[in-house]
């Protein structure tokens, strides 16, 4: 049975939640804090938490699950809407969902993360000509060839790999790998992306890998 730990300082929330998942055929332990979300965090298959808790934020619980455990995924839940709340979560988070939510809408992203997850369980990704091994952290080509990426590659190129399919500006993916506000007009992030594109793109000037999404950002789909 697929365990879910799911930290919501909401009762009546929490309560509905365990109920419908475990109706659902889930394993939910419930917490109304993170004070002990890492001593359940071994045995869980996903993460629902939400933003607003008592103690440490939702924010800072789940980087820090998400530094313990970076394959299981998480999905945050918040009534805050704002897109900065939104770009805030995704550095981390695998989904983001707004309260109030439908019961059957948050099962469908459970069972799309568990599904996603479930696809590469040696955490190995297939991207085209190249195979992603996340636990080796290696880069092969279908001949065999090994890429090796500097730091910042490495980093931007792990972080596109975390956010599959969702397109993410410039400012989201400058503010996770450097640590700090983007400056608008800093060309640093687009050399490292030509330079990462002439390492794994066969073509890189038509880049089938990391997609240029124009005036929004990049993609990476799988």
């Amino acid at each position: 049975m697929r365990k879910i730990l799911h930290i919501e300082d909401d009762r009546e929330i929490g309560r509905l939640v365990k109920e419908d998942l475990q109706r659902r055929g889930y394993s939910v332990t419930w917490l109304t804090s993170g004070d002990e979300a890492l001593n359940h965090l071994q045995d869980s298959s996903l993460v629902i938490l939400d933003v607003m808790l008592p103690g440490l934020d939702g924010f800072s619980v789940g980087q820090r699950l998400k530094k313990e455990r970076p394959d299981v995924p998480v999905l945050m839940l918040s009534a805050r809407t704002t897109v900065e709340d939104k770009l805030q979560g995704l550095q981390f988070a695998d989904d983001y969902l707004i309260k109030p939510f439908h019961p059957d809408e948050l099962a469908a992203r459970v069972e799309v993360l568990l599904r996603r997850s479930n696809n590469h369980p040696s955490e190995e990704i297939r991207l085209g000509h190249l195979v992603i091994n996340l636990n080796e952290n290696r880069i092969i080509t279908n001949t065999g060839d090994e890429i090796v990426l500097t730091g910042k590659q490495h980093q931007i190129f792990m972080y596109l790999l975390r956010h599959p399919n969702q397109i993410l500006t410039k400012e989201q993916i400058y503010e996770a790998v450097w640590g700090e506000p983007y400056i608008n007009g800093d060309k640093t992030l687009m050399v490292h992306i030509r330079y990462l594109r002439e390492k794994l793109e066969q073509k890189p000037g038509s880049p089938m890998i990391i997609e240029t999404i124009r005036g929004l950002g990049y993609r990476v789909k799988q």
